[in-house]
């Protein structure tokens, strides 16, 4: 991986997109995985069997209580692919895991970009790095 975020730079991102909803007392775990763990979570919880960047799943009836998986290799890749730091693709996914546990979801394809939750996340994201 090109760059890593610090753990203080990965619990700022978790904590300002938890400050977006009501998430009181939330706890939740952030997983660094491999590819190949991040495969099989994606295949048996999700039914589909490939590798995927970030996969979020709530615990109980709290929205706001739950795991993220990031996958590092993944989002390596994919920010090589889009031209951009592989920090700051890590921040984005901490983000995106997060709103997903406080109900926020997109479209698939193109659309998600167009999404409030995409332009909420890259809000979050922009104040997280300081450009806000």
């Amino acid at each position: 991986m090109e760059s890593a975020p610090s753990n203080a730079s990965v619990d700022a991102a978790a904590r300002a997109a938890l400050a977006t909803g009501p998430a009181e007392g939330a706890e939740l775990s952030i997983t660094f995985v491999s590819a190949a763990s991040i495969r099989a979570l994606n295949r048996d919880y999700h039914g589909v069997d490939g590798a995927t960047d970030v996969l979020a799943f709530g615990l109980g009836a709290d929205p706001w209580l739950g795991d993220i998986y990031i996958c590092p290799e993944v989002a390596d890749a994919a920010a090589r692919e889009m031209g951009l730091d592989s920090a700051e693709e890590i921040l984005r996914l901490v983000i995106h895991g997060v709103l997903h546990l406080l109900g926020h979801d997109h479209p698939d394809g193109e659309a998600r970009y167009a999404s409030p939750m995409f332009r909420l996340q890259e809000r979050l994201l922009a104040a997280v790095r300081g450009r806000a």
